[in-house]
C-alpha cells in the first residue's frame, strides 16, 4: 500500500508518496500516470488530499447509526451533497458558528475518485477509485432537524475536514472507523457493516450524476454520534489510513 499526501513549502503544492522506502517525490499527474520519484523529507504541512468538485455524502449507512437516529433503514442509498468550501486541512480548526445550537463530529471512511465515472457497473465501480482517506461529516444538528433538510446544516466552512493522506491499493471491503473526541473513543464499527458498500455507492450515484477526479464520496457514520465543544479536539481514525486532527474553537459572535 502506498500512501500519497499533498503539501505545501508555503509557496508550492505538491504530491508526495510515502511507501516502505520512505517518502518520494510523486512524479506526472496524480489522476493520469504518475510514478515515485527522488526521495524527499517528510513533509511538514499536510494539506487536505484533494479539493474536489463537489463532497458526495451518505446519511444512515450503517445500521447502528439508523437505530439511534430513530430512522428506518433506506431502501437505496441516502445522498446529499457538501460543497467543496467546507473542507479543512489535518490539524485546522473546525469552528462553530455562533447561534446554530448543537454541533456534531460525524466520522467517515471516503473515496477519492481516480477517474470520470458516468453510470458505471457495479462489477467495475472500484476501478474508479483512487484511494482512501478520512472525513468528518460536521453537522449542525439542530438545524438539520429544523430544516428538515442537509445543505445548511452540513454546509458551513469548516465542517468537511479531510485527510491526512490518500491510501492506494487499500481495499474498503472491512475497514476498522472510529471517532475520538479529547482521546476518548465515540465512534468504533468496521465498513463491513454499511448497508451499502463502496462499489454499490459509486455504482449507484454514477447514475444520477457524473464523479470527475478528486471527488469525494464520503460514505456513512457508525454510531456514537455526539456534540462538540470549543476546545475539543476530534480525530477520525480509518484502519489503513491514518488519524484525522482537528481541534475545536468557536466563531466570534
Amino acid at each position: 500500500m502506498t500512501k500519497i499526501v499533498r503539501t505545501t513549502d508555503g509557496t508550492t503544492t505538491r504530491y508526495v508518496v510515502q511507501d516502505e522506502d520512505g517518502w518520494h517525490a510523486l512524479e506526472g499527474d496524480l489522476f493520469g500516470d504518475w510514478s515515485v520519484g527522488a526521495a524527499v523529507a517528510a513533509p511538514e504541512t499536510v494539506l487536505a488530499p484533494v479539493v474536489p468538485s463537489k463532497i458526495v455524502c451518505v446519511g444512515l449507512n450503517y445500521k447502528d447509526h439508523a437505530a439511534e437516529q430513530g430512522k428506518p433503514l433506506p431502501a437505496e442509498p441516502l445522498i446529499f451533497l457538501k460543497p467543496s468550501t467546507a473542507i479543512v486541512n489535518p490539524g485546522e480548526p473546525i469552528v462553530i458558528p455562533d447561534r446554530v445550537g448543537r454541533v456534531d463530529y460525524e466520522s467517515e471512511l471516503a473515496v477519492v475518485i481516480g477517474r470520470r465515472a458516468t453510470r458505471v457497473a457495479h462489477s467495475d465501480a472500484l476501478s474508479y477509485v483512487l484511494g482512501l482517506t478520512c472525513m468528518n461529516d460536521v453537522t449542525a444538528r439542530d438545524l438539520q432537524k429544523q430544516d428538515g433538510r442537509y445543505t445548511r446544516a452540513k454546509g458551513f466552512d469548516s465542517f468537511a475536514p479531510l485527510g491526512p493522506c490518500i491510501a492506494v491499493g487499500l481495499s474498503p471491503d472491512d475497514l476498522e472507523v472510529c471517532g475520538l473526541v479529547n482521546g476518548q473513543m465515540r465512534q468504533q464499527s468496521r465498513t463491513r457493516e454499511l448497508i451499502f458498500p463502496v462499489a454499490a455507492l459509486i455504482a449507484y450515484i454514477s447514475r444520477i450524476m457524473t464523479l470527475l477526479p478528486g471527488d469525494i464520496v464520503s460514505t456513512g457514520t457508525p454510531a456514537g454520534i455526539g456534540p462538540l465543544q470549543a476546545g475539543d479536539e476530534v480525530v477520525v481514525r480509518v484502519e489503513g489510513v491514518g488519524e484525522l486532527h482537528n481541534p475545536v474553537t468557536r466563531s466570534p459572535s
